[in-house]
């Protein structure tokens, strides 16, 4: 837009409407410097012609610029100085800004989406709850405190949070760990020292200034007394102003002993999810989710991974190693097919020792499972076809006869059934076994089977 030109327009039509002497003193000397959303900044040479423009010829000004300009809306003055001052405080502004958005990034890793996230009933409620969350951030929710063990899963929830939020809002998302909140903070103690003010602007504007805050690992945040204080007024100023805040830690917020109660109250102000262990049906869809997000041209047997399954049980983090490592051990032994031996060679080191053998219940499912060539998922489904109904029956009936676990509990895992039905199960198996010799003999194969696995 040029400026010159429309105030030389304006200029000409105003010479015309009023004497040569006024238009020579009160406005010849003047220039447009910018047009600011309708409203015009002119730059006059002395003072007085601010009063005297404004009182004595603000009707035929504005009356004369709205016929040149159709989104004119006001005119103010300014001296030289005022504007120099003025760019130079827009100038400085602009600085600031810049520098602030150079430096922001929301840190959020893009591989962790709900898409890849793998739901079981040990983090049904956590997913449901952050899908909840990321749809309607700082409504619902607020704040979100996710805990658990390492590895299984926060992060990746509070990624794909701030993932989905970026992607379907022009939202400004934060994600940091408390260690790095702490190395901010005490890098804008530093610079205080110096009497660099800036820096703390820049630090309450990257934490404060934002729609969403994602923190993980709260519970390091214990033992910083001035970090915590810090973090208490970041937490005010969020909530207070309807900003999501998302945290993690590994234990539940009454757990952590060295954060301030006052911190640990606004934890439970909103929502409170834990994500437990993953179980073997988990833990089962886990490896062929990672399997299948990984480029292999391998097969990978459905053994194998009920092998690994049942065994690696400790995280997703060593769910997806054992993976890596059972591959890097097949093509260090020149390609050869994956096999369950193979597996049982290759993840020595990942295995729990006795883990395998001690999962009583686990095991007599798959020992069945096998038996009747059906999947432990079958076992634990609600399929009432014969093929399969049976099969569970036996199953309920030896773990309950070959453990020491309730009704409840059995029912639990098999897939959540009432207690009443494992009962009823071993009710009926007991009963048939007194009229059914082909069952006893299937039951005494059965039997021998887990009492073998007991003795490896």
């Amino acid at each position: 837009m040029n400026y010159k030109i429309i105030w030389d327009n304006f200029l000409e039509k105003i010479k015309d409407k009023i004497s040569t002497l006024s238009y020579e003193t009160w406005f010849k000397d003047t220039s447009l410097y910018d047009i600011d959303n309708g409203i015009f900044r002119v730059i006059v040479p002395m003072s007085i012609h601010k009063t005297h423009l404004h009182d004595k010829y603000k009707d035929i000004i504005d009356e004369t610029l709205s016929t040149i300009y159709t989104d004119y809306k006001n005119i103010e003055y300014f001296l030289q100085d005022e504007i120099m001052d003025m760019k130079q405080e827009e100038k400085i502004n602009n600085n600031i800004h810049n520098e602030i958005n150079n430096h922001f990034e929301t840190n959020l890793i893009k591989k962790y989406t709900f898409e890849n996230f793998v739901v079981g009933n040990s983090n049904r409620l956590a997913h449901a709850t952050a899908v909840a969350v990321a749809e309607n951030p700082g409504s619902i929710y607020n704040p979100l405190f996710i805990y658990g063990n390492s590895g299984l899963g926060k992060t990746h929830l509070m990624h794909a949070i701030g993932n989905y939020i970026t992607e379907h809002s022009n939202k400004k998302v934060l994600y940091v760990t408390s260690d790095k909140f702490i190395e901010d903070f005490v890098g804008i103690n530093k610079k205080n020292n110096s009497n660099n003010l800036d820096v703390i602007d820049l630090f309450k504007d990257k934490y404060r200034n934002i729609d969403v805050l994602i923190i993980d690992d709260i519970q390091f945040l214990g033992g910083t007394t001035q970090s915590q204080q810090e973090f208490f007024h970041t937490f005010n100023s969020l909530y207070n102003s309807n900003k999501q805040i998302i945290i993690s830690s590994d234990r539940s917020p009454d757990d952590l002993k060295k954060l301030e109660d006052r911190l640990k109250t606004r934890f439970c102000w909103g929502i409170t999810v834990d994500i437990q262990p993953p179980n073997f049906d988990l833990r089962v869809a886990i490896v062929k989710k990672k399997i299948a997000a990984s480029i292999i041209e391998k097969n990978i047997p459905e053994d194998v991974i009920e092998y690994i399954a049942f065994n690696v049980s400790g995280d997703v983090r060593q769910l997806e190693g054992s993976i890596n490592r059972l591959l890097a051990y097949s093509s260090m032994m020149g390609g050869c097919d994956i096999t369950v031996d193979l597996a049982m060679d290759a993840l020595t080191d990942y295995v729990s020792k006795g883990s395998y053998e001690k999962d009583d219940v686990h095991k007599i499912q798959r020992i069945v499972a096998e038996y009747f060539k059906i999947s432990i998922e079958d076992l634990k489904s609600k399929k009432r076809n014969y093929n399969v109904a049976f099969p569970r029956q036996i199953a309920m009936y030896l773990c309950r006869n070959c453990t020491d676990e309730s009704f409840p509990k059995l029912g639990i895992e098999f897939g959540g059934k009432d207690h009443s039905t494992v009962i009823h199960s071993c009710d009926k198996i007991e009963r048939e076994l007194k009229v059914n010799p082909e069952l006893r003999q299937i039951i005494d194969i059965l039997q021998k089977e887990i009492d073998s696995c007991s003795k490896k």
